[in-house]
């Protein structure tokens, strides 16, 4: 009987994986845009979901994926008017009886509690935003804020 090796990293590789999250997340927040940092890293470490960004007329729209998430578990916050927080807490699949984080060859699929700022091109209001969510796709729809005309200033 072949018997798979034992990979001791398996364990430190995820705490890694965890402080390179945070740490991301730590940079973003002090960045005021809330760029991302360049993609330097692989898919494993830099534990981040996939979106995109468009801008309609009157609207910006953000389209997230996150596949085999239930959407009780994920929060939308509006930080300021040029950026909003996805936060998402996806569970870990339960492993056979016996089985441990040893077993598995590779593990790039992203689980555990993950968020990430979005930068949006235009200011944007919490008020009339709508978010849906089907078959892994997040949908969130914010409405453009509308830029102040200023008053008249009468002339003595």
């Amino acid at each position: 009987m072949i018997r798979r090796r034992r990979y001791p990293f398996a364990l430190l590789w995820n705490e890694i994986d965890e402080l390179m999250a945070e740490w991301e997340s730590r940079v973003q927040n002090t960045v005021a845009t809330g760029a991302s940092l360049p993609s330097m890293v692989g898919p494993a470490l830099k534990r981040e979901f996939r979106v995109d960004v468009r801008e309609e007329m009157d609207e910006v729209i953000v389209t997230a994926d996150l596949p085999g998430v239930d959407k009780n578990n994920v929060v939308i916050r509006l930080v300021t008017p040029l950026n909003i927080e996805i936060s998402v807490a996806k569970k870990t699949e339960p492993t056979e009886e016996g089985a441990d984080v040893y077993d598995y060859y590779t593990r790039e699929r992203l689980s555990g509690n993950l968020h990430r700022i979005v930068s949006l091109p235009a200011e944007v209001i919490d008020e009339n935003a709508s978010a849906s969510f089907r078959n892994g796709v997040l949908e969130i729809r914010l409405r453009k804020a509308i830029p102040e005309s200023g008053s008249v200033i009468p002339i003595d």
